[in-house]
């Protein structure tokens, strides 16, 4: 189940975005509803962000005490991994440049939104974010077995400087092992 964090000093808002990602259809989404929290203060967001994992905050831009640019910064030291998208009624193009290049954002939306767009911006950057950690996790287990092939080799090494051509086998065309009598 994906848990998505809203942000945003506007109560209406947020009421508006519990109501669009009510739409999302499950099966976009792991065959689950999301678990969605709603946040005015961007200080007891970021408490929660502090305590539990989250999957995806959609976070406005202009708030009061700090803008969603400060607010993302402050919890992607928490959950470097969270997708993250910002709205904003006022689309100043610094700010979006800021967001993408500092923030590495999934979106920039505009408000009004149009539904369709958030819903897909939505379903595109948690998709994106399961992929991403499923990267992630495969390359930790790629760097378990590679320290598993290393610790296997050098006892390799080990047996072979210890007794010569012990771990070198002849073996006969179908794949049986060769001993030849001056093995004995």
């Amino acid at each position: 189940m994906y848990r998505i964090m809203l942000v945003d000093d506007e109560p209406n808002i947020l009421s508006a975005l519990k109501r669009v990602l009510a739409t999302i259809p499950v099966d976009t989404l792991d065959g689950e509803k999301p678990e969605i929290e709603t946040f005015t203060s961007t200080d007891e967001a970021l408490i929660r962000a502090s305590s539990i994992p989250v999957d995806l905050v959609i976070s406005d831009y202009r708030m009061p005490g700090m803008n969603g640019i400060e607010f993302l910064s402050r919890v992607i030291a928490y959950q470097p991994n969270i997708a993250r998208l910002i709205l904003s009624g006022n689309a100043d193009l610094d700010a979006v440049v800021e967001a993408i290049n500092k923030l590495q954002i999934f979106r920039f939306i505009t408000k009004p939104w149009h539904d369709f767009e958030l819903k897909s911006s939505i379903s595109q950057a948690l998709a994106a974010r399961a992929l991403a950690v499923e990267n992630q996790q495969l390359a930790d287990v790629v760097r378990v077995q590679n320290d598993r092939l290393k610790r296997h080799e050098a006892e390799l090494q080990r047996l072979e400087t210890e007794s010569p051509g012990i771990t070198k086998l002849k073996r006969s065309a179908d794949g049986g092992i060769l001993i030849e009598d001056d093995d004995y």
